[in-house]
C-alpha cells in the first residue's frame, strides 16, 4: 500500500432505521455469497462436470442474474423498491433449492438462469442497485460517499466471514466422514435458507426508501442522464468482463489446482482477502476528498491490476497468496467512489434505473468470461492466462475511464452538496 495513504474515514453519524436494515440485508446476503463462492466450483466438479461445462454454467448463471436485474431494476421506481427487493430474495431460494436437490446439468442451468446465485462472492441480482438507490433516497448528498464506503466494507467483511465459514464447515464435515459433495450440498441448502432470511428483513423496510414521483418518463427509466449512464455502463462492462476471468470461485479452484489447497485453507485465504478489500473501501473516502472520485478509482485500480497479473507468476503458495492479499488491500477503493459518482450525476427518480443499468452492464460483462476461463483452467500450461487477461483488460478500462471522465471529476467532500439539487 502506498506510504502516503490517508487515514481511514471516521464512522458516519448514526443511520436511520431503513439504512440500518439495508446494511443488515447487505451483510446477510454477502455472507451467503461468500460461503457459496468458495465451494461452488468444487461442488460442480464433485457432481462430475468438466471445466468447460462449469465455465458455461457460471456464464449462464451471471447472464441470468443480469436478465433478472434488468427486469426488476428498470421498473422498481414505478412498482416499488421494497416489492422488488422481496422478489430478489425469493429468487435466491429459487436458485439454491434446485442446486442442492439435483445433479442434472439442464436443471442447474434453468435454476441458475431464473434464480439468483453468486459464483463470484460479489453482488449479483437486483439487490445492490436497489439498495444504493434506497440509501441515496434517505441520506443527504454530502454523506453518500462515506456511507457507501462503510456499506461496502460491511459487505466485504461479511463475504470474508462467509468464505471462512464455508471453507471450514465443508472441511469439518469431510473430516467427520461426510462425502465431499454432501458437505458442499449443506452449504447450498444454507444459501437457499438465507434467501428466506432476506425476505423477512426486506419486509420490515419502510416506504421512505421509495422513489419520488417521476416528473419525466424516459426510456429505461432515464431522461437527462441517459448519455452519461450509458457511457459509464460500457466502461463498467469492460471492467467486469475482465474480472469475470478471476471471480472468487475460479480463483479458489485455481489455488486448488496449482497448489492443492484444501477447502478450509481456501476459506481462510478469502477471509483475509475480503477483510483487506473491505478496509480498502474506507481509505477511498479521504483519498477521493483530496484528488477526486475518478482519480481515486483509476490511481488505485491500476496498481491492484498489476498485482493481479503477478499472482500466477509466483512460484510458491505463500508468495502467490501474499501478492493476492496485497492486491485485495487496494482493490476495492474504486467501488464506493464509483457508486457515489453514479448516484451524484443522476436525478433522484433515475437512481434505481441508473444503478440497475450500470450493475447489469457489469453482470453482463462478467457473464461471458467464465465460459472462456473454464477451458483455460483445463490446460496446465494455460491456467495462469485468466489472470493475465483480467489484469490487462482492467488496466485498459482504467485508462479509458480516466480519459473519458477526468475532466468532470468530483471531490468526495463537495460532490453531494454540489449535485443535491438534481
Amino acid at each position: 500500500m502506498p506510504p502516503t495513504m490517508p487515514a481511514p474515514t471516521p464512522a458516519p453519524a448514526p443511520l436511520g432505521p431503513d439504512s440500518r436494515l439495508l446494511f443488515l440485508t447487505r451483510v446477510a446476503r454477502m455472507f451467503a455469497y461468500g460461503f457459496i463462492s468458495v465451494v461452488l466450483v468444487l461442488y460442480l466438479v464433485g457432481l462430475g462436470f468438466g471445466e468447460g461445462r462449469i465455465g458455461l454454467l457460471l456464464t449462464l448463471t451471471l447472464a441470468g442474474d443480469a436478465l433478472v436485474s434488468l427486469g426488476i431494476t428498470l421498473h422498481a421506481d414505478r412498482l416499488g423498491r421494497k416489492r422488488m427487493l422481496l422478489a430478489g430474495a425469493i429468487l435466491m431460494v429459487v436458485a439454491g433449492v434446485p442446486f442442492a436437490l439435483s445433479g442434472n446439468f439442464l436443471v442447474l442451468v434453468l435454476a441458475a438462469t431464473v434464480g439468483v446465485i453468486s459464483p463470484s462472492g460479489n453482488e449479483v441480482g437486483p439487490f445492490l442497485a436497489l439498495e444504493q438507490a434506497a440509501l441515496a433516497q434517505v441520506l443527504p448528498g454530502d454523506r453518500r460517499t462515506a456511507v457507501f464506503a462503510w456499506y461496502n466494507m460491511a459487505g466485504s467483511f461479511a463475504t470474508a466471514f462467509g468464505a471462512l465459514a464455508g471453507g471450514w464447515v465443508a472441511q469439518a464435515l469431510q473430516a467427520s466422514g461426510v462425502a465431499p459433495v454432501a458437505s458442499y450440498r449443506v452449504l447450498v441448502y444454507a444459501y437457499a435458507a438465507m434467501g428466506l432470511v432476506l425476505a423477512a428483513l426486506f419486509a420490515r423496510v419502510s416506504a421512505a426508501i421509495e422513489a419520488p414521483p417521476a416528473t419525466v418518463t424516459g426510456r429505461w427509466g432515464l431522461h437527462a442522464s441517459r448519455g452519461v449512464v450509458l457511457r459509464l455502463s460500457a466502461l463498467f462492462s469492460l471492467d467486469a468482463f475482465a474480472g469475470g476471468f478471476v471471480i472468487q470461485s475460479i480463483m479458489a479452484y485455481w489455488l486448488h489446482l496449482r497448489f492443492g489447497v484444501a477447502p478450509g485453507t481456501l476459506g481462510s485465504i478469502f477471509f483475509a482477502a475480503n477483510l483487506l478489500a473491505g478496509l480498502s473501501s474506507l481509505y477511498a473516502v479521504r483519498l477521493a476528498g483530496r484528488i477526486g472520485l475518478i482519480r481515486t478509482m483509476v490511481f488505485t485500480h491500476i496498481p491492484s491490476n498489476v498485482l493481479l497479473i503477478l499472482v500466477p507468476l509466483m512460484p510458491s503458495l505463500p508468495l502467490a497468496v501474499g501478492v493476492l492479499l496485497l492486491r485485495f488491500s487496494i482493490s476495492q477503493m474504486d467501488v464506493p467512489t464509483r457508486q457515489a459518482y453514479t448516484m451524484h450525476v443522476v436525478a433522484p427518480d433515475e437512481r434505481s434505473a441508473a444503478a440497475g443499468i450500470t450493475g447489469i452492464a457489469r453482470t453482463t460483462g462478467a457473464a461471458v468470461s467464465p465460459m472462456l476461463a473454464g477451458p483455460l483452467l483445463a490446460v496446465p500450461a494455460l491456467i495462469g492466462v485468466p489472470f493475465f487477461l483480467a489484469g490487462g483488460l482492467k488496466i485498459l478500462y482504467d485508462l479509458l475511464l480516466y480519459r473519458s471522465f477526468q475532466a468532470s471529476d468530483l471531490g468526495a467532500a463537495g460532490a453531494g452538496e454540489k449535485l443535491e439539487h438534481r
